[in-house]
């Protein structure tokens, strides 16, 4: 039965949020609605010398969660890397439409994609004075890698096929033989297995930052905290109050501080969106991290200039443990993922511009158009009923229903999707579903030690590349929680990098995608858009498509 899409939507929204649902919408009536993302995309943005700037440049963030690191080897998590970006940097950059710029790293050179040659700047300093050399980036590769430290994203340097990654990770080669190299103080050279033509751009991710061996050595697991720590980034770190602030100022030893115009930026460990929103309102905060879903539409009326959306290289989606029963049968997470209404979680329960998402690649992702799986050419009727169908064929009724738990990170947003997902759940398959949230840190670690049945989660782009999506469900992936295994697809992703041909690699991601549909480890649901207030004298800010934003690159503007 087909409804009004407007009425529907209103309607299913409401009885969401009343722990109910609404009736099922036609897929075919779904129109993607993004029309912010586009408006954003094309905002020409102001340069910094035509305004007047302001005598105070001070920034103030709010920033999701407390941090549970500031070191960059052991990073997994956005509150931490929106950090780290100030206070270092690596080989490259990205600007803010998201392209490549030179960082620490003034050029570079590989003649055949697998030996690349990095020339760094000599005018490159550590907060201490001391300089920034090739021996830092070979110590922090090195770290990233050894088992030793417990790196959760040593996957990195292992996708790429950095000379011996991965045999250093598994214990069977030693750090000091990773395929990393100074040949001088100011030129790093970096070895790869195969060819990889994408690799350059790997290296704006924090995970590759360089690290002062002499800080770390001396202070150990206390390197990062104030006082001790010391950063190569436009920024240092000021002050750690836990739970409350991350505050750092400006670093003058930084080689480009000429150009940095903010002074101090402070980071506020808000879980709360309307928390954010309201202390954005009373001006005690001038970027939030977020915007709360119910308040966005007011919002946008309101202060149309302040709300930002951007087109954001992410998916959002539910992670189904594989190792675990029921959940290691394929029927049982096809009739969860089938089950889950697109649609009316992107545009009624979210409605600041995501898409209704079926596979894990997004639509914004460069050079890479996704084609849409079977599942997603159907009605959501028709989905119900299949998913109904393979529930009962894996021997769940009414007789024995389903029961598992839902894990997700405190967050009303987050709550308010995993209330949705578990109202359709139970409405179309009868599946009772306990919401279990936990605080950021401790979310991690639940998460990345299986201890749960299906987990709420998300994936960003480390680089704007399919890969950087694709490359999470491999069977080795540090960040493979769900334990799901396919050899066929861990096939396709290896050759993958084997292809310098951008359109060959694409049929390769195709054919992954399909696969990932048919097993389907993750009930993907919507495609991210970055929503957050922004205050009109905030200059300098990106329509960066991996929200990769730097304090150096923004200015308070007199008002």
């Amino acid at each position: 039965m087909t409804h009004n899409k407007k009425a529907l939507a209103l309607a299913v929204a409401t009885s969401v949020l009343m722990w109910g649902c609404g009736q099922p919408q036609q897929a075919e009536e779904a129109k993607p609605a993004a029309p912010e993302v586009k408006k954003e995309a094309a905002a020409k943005p102001v340069s910094k010398a035509d305004v007047k700037l302001a005598a105070v440049q001070e920034l103030v963030k709010g920033n999701g969660a407390e941090p549970a690191t500031l070191d960059p080897a052991k990073t997994e998590g956005t509150v931490e890397s929106n950090i780290q970006r100030d206070l270092y940097e690596g080989l490259v950059t990205t600007g803010p439409n998201g392209e490549i710029r030179p960082a620490v790293a003034e050029s570079w050179e590989t003649k055949d994609n697998k030996v690349f040659v990095f020339h760094l700047r000599k005018d490159a300093k550590w907060s201490n004075g001391d300089p920034v050399t090739a021996g830092d980036f070979v110590y922090a590769f090195r770290r990233v890698v050894d088992p030793k430290t417990g790196s959760p994203y040593s996957w990195y340097l292992e996708t790429p096929g950095i000379v011996n990654a991965s045999n250093i990770i598994n214990g069977k080669a030693k750090p000091e033989e990773l395929g990393v190299k100074a040949i001088d103080d100011y030129t790093f050279e970096v070895t790869l297995e195969k060819p990889i033509s994408y690799f350059v751009s790997m290296m704006a991710h924090t995970t590759v930052y360089p690290e002062p061996q002499k800080v770390i050595e001396k202070f150990g697991d206390k390197w990062t905290q104030p006082g001790n720590l010391v950063g190569n980034g436009a920024y240092t770190l000021k002050e750690w109050v836990v739970n409350e602030k991350i505050v750092l100022e400006r670093n003058n030893k930084y080689w480009d501080d000429k150009n940095t115009t903010i002074n101090k930026v402070t980071y506020l460990p808000i879980q709360s969106q309307n928390a954010d929103m309201n202390r954005y309102l009373a001006g005690e905060v001038d970027m939030t991290y977020e915007t709360p879903i119910e308040q966005f539409k007011r919002l946008q009326k309101e202060r149309p200039d302040e709300v930002r959306v951007t087109g954001y290289v992410g998916t959002y989606y539910y992670e189904f443990n594989c190792k675990k029963k029921p959940f290691d049968d394929v029927r049982v997470r096809k009739a969860l993922s089938y089950a889950i209404d697109r649609n009316v979680i992107a545009e009624a329960v979210m409605g600041q511009g995501q898409k209704p998402g079926y596979g894990l690649v997004p639509d914004f992702v460069d050079g890479f158009v996704p084609q849409v799986p079977a599942y997603a050419k159907l009605s959501q009727e028709q989905r119900n009923e299949e998913a109904k169908k393979l529930l009962a064929e894996a021997g769940f009724n009414d007789k024995n229903p389903l029961k598992f738990e839902l894990l997700y990170n405190t967050s009303e947003n987050h709550k308010k999707v995993a209330v949705a997902v578990a109202a359709m759940w139970k409405k179309t398959l009868g599946v009772d579903v306990a919401l279990v949230n936990q605080e950021w840190k401790t979310y991690l670690e639940t998460k990345s030690g299986g201890n749960f049945d299906v987990a709420r989660a998300g994936w960003i782009a480390d680089y704007n590349e399919a890969s950087s999506m694709l490359d999470l469900k491999q069977t080795t992936h540090g960040n493979n929680d769900g334990k799901y295994s396919n050899a066929k697809y861990d096939e396709l992703m290896a050759k993958s990098r084997e292809v310098a041909n951008a359109e060959e690699r694409n049929k390769l991601y195709a054919e992954a995608e399909a696969i990932l549909a048919e097993d389907m480890p993750l009930a993907n649901i919507y495609q991210y858009v970055t929503a957050r207030l922004v205050k009109p004298y905030v200059g300098g800010y990106p329509n960066n498509p991996l929200d990769n934003l730097y304090t150096k690159d923004m200015y308070i503007i007199a008002h």
